[in-house]
């Protein structure tokens, strides 16, 4: 139980709690933090529509409110595209988007 206690505390510290998310964005590629990456790419607070990236945690993206499934997907590609450009390498989504995503390898 304090075991827990204290993951529970560590992310109230670095994660956005209580606000809508789908949870981690993207997986971490080999070697790199995902967060970092997109920090670095200057996608810290960068909004779509209803869609935000956290400023608390980068790889984490909140519904502000009235975000729809393609102002996520439309930020989730622009973070992709920006890391891109910045680092050279590809992030991939990790939640599991239902439906017809654009192509997964295709950073526009």
């Amino acid at each position: 139980e304090r075991r827990m206690n204290e993951i529970r505390a560590a992310r109230q510290i670095t994660q956005p709690l209580r606000v809508a998310t789908g949870g981690s964005t993207f997986t971490n590629p080999p070697g790199r933090q995902a967060w970092r990456l997109i920090d670095h790419a200057g996608c810290r607070g960068l909004k779509m529509g209803g869609a935000m990236v956290s400023e608390k945690h980068c790889n984490f993206l909140i519904n502000t409110g009235d975000a729809t499934a393609s102002d996520i997907e439309n930020l989730g590609e622009e973070i992709r595209r920006r890391v891109r450009e910045d680092a050279g390498i590809d992030l991939h989504w990790e939640i599991r988007r239902i439906g017809i995503p654009p192509d997964e390898g295709a950073v526009q």
